[in-house]
């Protein structure tokens, strides 16, 4: 503890981002002066598919950041959240590739922007910098892994559960910004049937549904209707990156 708590003294001046937060003094000082701090507002467009990628977004704080896949019949289905354990667009690419999902802003917040180049300059000087975005890269691969298997085999009610607890332990607010409309197509699913599922969340007291938001009553029973694709997402983070993965808001 009095470890962790030495570490993170020596980076409480950094972007409230875990990624960051996780790179050395020396490594961090490569990227710093080209860092931009902004405020990003919910549903911002970050990337368009074909876009190039040209800066790295952090999710910082509370933000959260999405990647959507467009579908034939024009609906957008979320494959997998990032808050403050990592980054969105240009994590490991060399130079301006064309974005294959649209990423928008999910909870709006801070967020810090760092040119493509930049970072690609400097992992080409410091081979630790460049060993941690690769195994940010690894995670954020089997975080889609296992969303993949999580759509073709679990219940709506099981994956609502896992989105809802997934945006409570990076924000660690019970009050999740969410509406019918937007978990519906997080979920793939159509309204009326998650409107059932978070009936039957509201019926056994585990949430109270608001305009425009879900308010968390009880979070252990919350996870326990949820599958365990969170979990094995997070023990992966905690085999590859230690301590970059939030836990319930810290």
């Amino acid at each position: 503890m009095a470890a962790r708590q030495g570490e993170m003294a020596g980076t409480i001046d950094r972007p409230f981002n875990n990624l960051l937060r996780r790179l050395s003094a020396s490594d961090f000082a490569l990227i710093e002066p080209h860092l931009a701090h902004e405020e990003a507002a919910a549903s911002e467009l970050l990337y368009n598919p074909g876009d190039d990628v040209e800066i790295v977004h952090f999710p910082c704080g509370p933000s959260l950041a999405t990647y959507l896949v467009s579908n034939e019949d024009g609906r957008d289905v979320e494959t997998i959240l990032v808050g403050r354990e990592g980054a969105v667009g240009g994590i490991v690419s060399q130079g301006f590739l064309p974005a294959y999902t649209r990423i928008m802003v999910k909870f709006a917040g801070p967020f810090a922007r760092l040119p493509v180049a930049k970072l690609g300059a400097a992992k080409a000087k410091s081979a630790t910098l460049s060993n941690i975005f690769a195994r940010y890269a690894d995670c954020m691969l089997a975080q889609i892994f296992q969303s993949t298997a999580c759509n073709a085999i679990h219940s709506i009610e099981q994956r609502a559960a896992k989105w809802i607890v997934a945006a409570l332990e990076r924000t660690g607010d019970p009050v999740v910004p969410l509406t019918h409309e937007q978990l519906a197509m997080m979920l793939g699913a159509g309204r009326s049937h998650t409107t059932r599922v978070l009936q039957t969340f509201r019926a056994m007291g585990i949430l109270e549904t608001r305009r425009g938001s879900l308010l968390v009553q009880d979070h252990n029973a919350l996870k326990a209707r949820a599958c365990l694709c969170n979990e094995a997402v997070k023990s992966h983070f905690e085999e590859v990156l230690r301590g970059v993965y939030p836990n319930g808001g810290m």
